[in-house]
């Protein structure tokens, strides 16, 4: 591939991702857009891939790149926010296909130095979960490696959690990304042992990742950006925005 990827002058941020779909990466990019804007910070929003529309007033809209368009403190356009968005709501592979289009890395990537040029920050986030196909040779975790932000992993508090957080966070690892720290989320409201699966979470992703805890989301009935934000924790997250991203290697 040729694509040339970012550089570390040009985007500061985080890269959201999950132990799947529907583990609540919207909600949580929203809540930290919104914590940004808190500190003062101008923040954007990037959902470099979104598949599902819905027809609101006539237009097609994507309901993750709404809330990330309405969490930042930035002014823009749901195209800015969302480039690449497809009817269906399915895999995006699957959605490009339907509408005989391609997922293109360059228009992705354009799409992050013109956020980086209108804001402090950018937080993108991924689709599904960490190693979903964009095309026939690469997926979300090589986009995470070109746009070269620190990793937020987002855990579904939901059965199963812990492998699939373990085993997100070896992917994320074998990428040689920097696994900046991980959020819990509460996605089952009956959760059985929540707090024994919370407590071996804390155990093994800081003994075999170093990776911190940045919050733990409640079940919440209304998950709005600014409720989700106060269950976060602002001197780690602080840690994770000033960081340096590393030097993104492979699409140069």
């Amino acid at each position: 591939m040729t694509t040339p990827g970012l550089t570390p002058q040009a985007l500061h941020g985080c890269f959201v991702t999950g132990t799947d779909t529907g583990v609540g990466k919207t909600i949580v990019s929203a809540a930290l857009l919104h914590w940004c804007a808190q500190q003062g910070w101008r923040s954007a929003g990037l959902k470099p891939v979104a598949a599902g529309t819905a027809l609101i007033d006539g237009q097609p809209v994507n309901e993750d790149v709404l809330a990330l368009r309405q969490a930042g403190s930035v002014a823009l356009s749901d195209a800015e926010v969302g480039p690449l968005q497809f009817k269906a709501a399915c895999a995006p592979e699957i959605a490009a296909a339907l509408e005989n289009r391609h997922i293109d890395q360059a228009t992705i990537l354009s799409a992050a130095r013109h956020l980086a040029s209108r804001a402090q920050f950018v937080v993108v986030e991924g689709v599904g979960g960490f190693c979903v196909p964009l095309g026939p040779e690469w997926d979300t975790a090589d986009l995470a490696v070109a746009i070269g932000l620190p990793v937020i992993l987002v855990v579904g508090l939901r059965l199963g959690c812990i492998s699939h957080a373990l085993l997100t966070a070896e992917a994320i690892r074998a990428r040689q990304l920097p696994l900046a720290g991980w959020i819990a989320n509460s996605v089952d409201p009956d959760m059985a042992h929540s707090a024994g699966n919370l407590a071996s979470l804390r155990q093994e992703l800081t003994r075999r990742h170093q990776a911190p805890c940045l919050g733990v989301v409640p079940w919440l009935d209304a998950p709005t950006p600014a409720a989700v934000a106060a269950h976060m924790k602002p001197a780690a997250l602080k840690r994770v925005f000033h960081r340096i991203p590393f030097v993104p290697s492979l699409f140069t």
